[in-house]
């Protein structure tokens, strides 16, 4: 259940564009050169110190529209926690869920 878990916090991360926690680092960025043809992802820090947004992260409002999605899911009883309380509408994150109710949402 961890490796769900691991998972989906790698995914959910990525696509919300968390800060910190998004495997689109500089380092993956410059092996785009290397292993895919994908020059509209790929960095070149000699034009330019901002990293282009990729086309499959959120933007702001979007995270938005998606934490206030899930603040609003509900499950049988007994089937999986409250996931409102797992969500940060400041930050715009998800924090703290456990394994199995990751295991629910994917």
């Amino acid at each position: 259940m961890h490796i769900e878990k691991n998972m989906f916090d790698n995914i959910f991360n990525t696509v919300m564009d968390i800060k910190g926690k998004t495997k689109g680092n500089v380092n993956a960025r410059r092996d785009l050169k290397i292993i895919c043809n994908r020059p509209e992802l790929e960095w070149d820090e000699r034009r330019s110190n901002v990293m282009p947004k990729a086309v499959y992260t959120l933007g702001k409002e979007q995270n938005r529209r998606v934490c206030e999605w899930i603040r609003g899911l509900k499950f049988l009883n007994g089937y999986a926690s409250n996931l409102a309380r797992y969500i940060n509408m400041t930050e715009l994150q998800m924090y703290g869920m456990k394994s199995h109710c990751c295991q629910i949402f994917m």
